[in-house]
């Protein structure tokens, strides 16, 4: 009989147990539902490079999660690293291309922050911000931390995968970073990781579809009104890093039709911001 204290037991921390794969299915996979699928498995370097290599041959609403990634990656290949089963780490696959134009794909990592904020709101009870573009920022102590990011990947010409990791018991001890946080840390009132991730994936589904038949429009489909109410970075002086290595600071006034940031320049000026490293400087 394995020893429940080995590192390895799947036991081994009575605080964080492992999720329910079956119940998870069972809440989630429906008939004429967007989740087709969903695996649950112990440890993987990251799940959307699981799922991406994959994709072709994998249905959309395809999910993958894992109790512990060991290469986890965010945006500009930052790497993503917490304990087993402190938090939820999984990918889901998407495929838009039949209802909705390939320049409004690049708002899904937004959509993807609306829903997870809304999710993690309702089931924890904790007020989750959007940094631009794909960050969730939770308050520890008075302050913004970082609690969660998403990364999208296109995956050949027809799909998309979305990886969301969230950090949920984690302790002070064990953040990778002081400006790091968790659901814990801000006084979540639950922190039933099946909960949130059946949550969570709901939510998708909601905001998904509903951009999906809205033709991708984020106006029509609420999802840029949406987007604006709950970001932190909006009506803030901001550096962004762009790519080459060229900053603009100005103040984030609004979200545009195309998911870019809109800056207020000092010489009078509007700047849209695409792509790039933003930071919060008042």
């Amino acid at each position: 009989m394995t020893d429940p204290e080995t590192p390895h037991s799947r036991w081994s921390d009575l605080d964080r147990p492992p999720l329910n794969e079956r119940a998870l299915r069972r809440g989630l996979i429906r008939p004429g539902g967007l989740w087709t699928s969903l695996d649950v498995v112990t440890t993987t370097g990251s799940t959307n490079s699981d799922l991406v290599a994959v994709a072709s041959s994998r249905p959309e609403g395809t999910v993958l999660v894992a109790e512990e990634q060991t290469a986890g990656r965010g945006r500009m290949d930052r790497r993503w690293s917490a304990p087993a089963r402190s938090g939820l780490f999984f990918s889901v696959l998407l495929t838009p291309g039949d209802n909705v134009p390939v320049h409004r794909w690049g708002w899904l990592p937004l959509l993807t922050g609306v829903a997870v904020a809304t999710a993690v709101a309702r089931s924890a009870g904790v007020d989750t911000a959007l940094k631009w573009p794909n960050d969730l920022l939770v308050t520890v102590d008075g302050e913004e931390r970082k609690a969660g990011g998403i990364l999208a990947e296109r995956s050949g010409d027809e799909a998309v995968v979305v990886g969301i990791g969230l950090n949920v018991s984690l302790r002070a001890t064990e953040l990778p970073v002081p400006t790091a946080g968790s659901l814990a840390l801000a006084d979540a009132v639950s922190l039933d990781r099946d909960t949130l991730l059946r949550s969570v994936l709901r939510s998708l589904e909601q905001w998904y579809v509903d951009w999906r038949e809205a033709d991708g429009d984020p106006a029509t489909s609420g999802l840029q009104e949406a987007y604006a109410a709950g970001c932190a970075t909006l009506g803030r002086t901001v550096r962004a890093v762009l790519p080459g290595s060229v900053e603009r600071v100005g103040e984030a006034v609004a979200v545009d039709g195309d998911g870019r940031l809109v800056l207020a320049m000092a010489s009078g000026g509007r700047y849209p911001v695409g792509a790039g490293d933003v930071v919060h400087l008042r």
